[in-house]
């Protein structure tokens, strides 16, 4: 690859990276507060992956197909398994501790970048609203950032080897490890001083001749130095494992979610443009533009490039996958906390590079306006998450669980709309029917549906991926409990309107079958 050290690099004394390191330190000690805060407050998640993935960790060694499985994510399952053995606020705790290792390996790579005020990276990467937002929750993208940042911290230091074995694991945490696969083997293949040796052989060769002599020489550098082979060792090892547990060779594929289809279109389609828009929530509507001036003069001055180019290769990726409906791509900010660490090192970079254009606002001897825009990066990333109305639901399920406390009942399988539910019973979510979209077939598994079997239904999930309310469990033999009415206002910003994060209206019954 082409030379990565910047040009505008921090003094290189013992004493200005030992200063660094310990404001790195307090900013990871002020992030482990607001990381713990975020757990207690929001008891459960924006999305119900979050809960999902707690109980396939929880249940893993009950269910061993769950460290095989492709939805269940195999090496954040096993990872995962021995925190969630202490419970969900536990295992989102730890989630707390592993963005907090990804901030100090980013500031660790800053410094061997030779970035200045390299100890900003670390808020710089936690004020990322979609990072800040899945910092203490149980969702694969903080766990992929460690991985990937580790990687590269190696790759970027000489040990490529290793960095490439290390890189091969993010295929065992999110599908973005293959793209991000590809693009490694292009960075092993391509070394600085093939690219030098290319750009003087193209001055004195017409262009058809100077194409044709770098083509031979990277496939000279295929044969010879197959380092890139070592990023299959994690899908090698998946698939043996996978082999081993069901003497299936294609389980993999077999097991494939069924709305992960090149052309499904499952979770709907977007503009071209949608990642673009969500910018604000990817970076951050106050770092935007020095991420921007980052990005643009990483391009064009040829440093950084490891951080752009992963950048680019999940925005485009992305782009267009959520453009076409390609393999259930839902048009999440959140994706792009895979490549967080990037993103945190081109922001730094055009921050610093800003103050080498004079910008009055980004002198590092302005404190008050850094700690302007730190303190607002803050207050958007609490309201990002406080507005969001989905979390508040957690609230009114404690309160209906409160009610089952007080009323309870033999319960020999739970059926829920949504999994806080089961997560506050500890159930096994094996023993969940398999509902679909068609509304009848998911009539008919209620009617089969044992004896004590325990219902919570809410008004907007079960109908919306279901099709079932709760006039259908009371039509298949069930009978109602309790229901009560919920107006869900945000925990720091109580909204009254009706719109963007206002009150979230809510219903939930309690159904039995005896």
């Amino acid at each position: 690859m082409p030379p990565q050290t910047p040009s505008h690099v921090a003094p290189y004394t013992a004493t200005y990276f030992e200063t660094a390191s310990r404001r790195a330190l307090y900013w990871l000690g002020t992030f482990l507060l607001i990381g713990l805060a975020l757990t207690i407050l929001y008891s459960d998640a924006e999305q119900q992956d979050s809960g999902y993935h707690f109980l396939f960790a929880r249940w893993a060694w009950q269910h061993p197909r769950y460290l095989i499985g492709v939805w269940e994510r195999p090496l954040f399952t096993l990872l995962y398994s021995l925190p969630a053995q202490f419970g969900y606020p536990a295992t989102k705790f730890f989630t707390v501790l592993v963005s907090l290792a990804t901030a100090w390996q980013t500031f660790r790579l800053a410094q061997k970048l030779r970035l200045s005020r390299a100890e900003l990276v670390v808020p710089l990467l936690f004020l990322q609203p979609a990072f800040f937002a899945l910092c203490s929750v149980v969702l694969t993208e903080t766990l992929f950032a460690l991985v990937f940042v580790i990687a590269l911290r190696l790759h970027l230091a000489g040990w490529q080897k290793t960095g490439a074995l290390v890189a091969s694991l993010l295929i065992l945490i999110r599908p973005e490890g293959f793209f991000l696969g590809v693009l490694w083997a292009i960075w092993l293949l391509v070394s600085a001083e093939d690219w030098q040796r290319n750009a003087a052989k193209s001055d004195k060769q017409p262009i058809s001749a100077s194409f044709g002599w770098a083509l031979a020489t990277r496939l000279r550098v295929v044969i010879r130095q197959p380092n890139w082979l070592l990023l299959a060792t994690g899908m090698v090892l998946w698939w043996l494992a996978a082999l081993l547990m069901t003497g299936d060779p294609l389980w993999i594929i077999h097991a494939w979610p069924p709305d992960w289809q090149v052309d499904g279109k499952a979770n709907g389609t977007g503009p071209l443009w949608w990642y673009g828009a969500l910018l604000p929530l990817i970076v951050g509507p106050w770092f935007l533009v020095p991420f921007v001036v980052g990005l643009w003069h990483s391009l064009k001055r040829r440093e950084l490039l490891a951080a752009a180019s992963a950048f680019l290769t999940l925005f485009i990726l992305h782009s267009l996958m959520f453009s076409r409906g390609w393999f259930g791509s839902a048009g999440y900010a959140r994706y792009f906390v895979c490549v967080s660490p990037a993103m945190a090192l081109l922001t730094l970079y055009g921050w610093n590079r800003l103050t080498e254009l004079r910008v009055s606002f980004f002198k590092p001897d302005n404190l008050m306006a850094t700690s302007v825009a730190l303190a607002l990066s803050l207050l958007f990333c609490v309201a990002y998450v406080d507005l969001t109305r989905f979390t508040r639901d957690a609230r009114a399920v404690e309160t209906m669980y409160e009610w089952l406390r007080n009323n309870p009942q033999p319960v020999a399988r739970l059926i829920s709309s949504q999994v806080y539910p089961r997560i506050l019973l500890d159930r096994d979510p094996w023993e969940k029917p398999s509902f679909g979209s068609d509304p009848d077939y998911n009539r008919k598994l209620l009617e089969q549906s044992p004896s004590q079997t325990l219902v919570l239904w809410d008004a907007e999930t079960g109908p919306k991926w279901y099709r079932l309310q709760a006039e259908d469990f009371v039509n298949a033999g069930f009978s109602l409990l309790n229901t009560q009415e919920f107006h869900l206002k945000g925990t720091f910003l109580p909204l009254s309107w009706k719109h963007l994060g206002g009150p979230r209206q809510q219903r939930m019954h309690w159904l039995y079958k005896k």
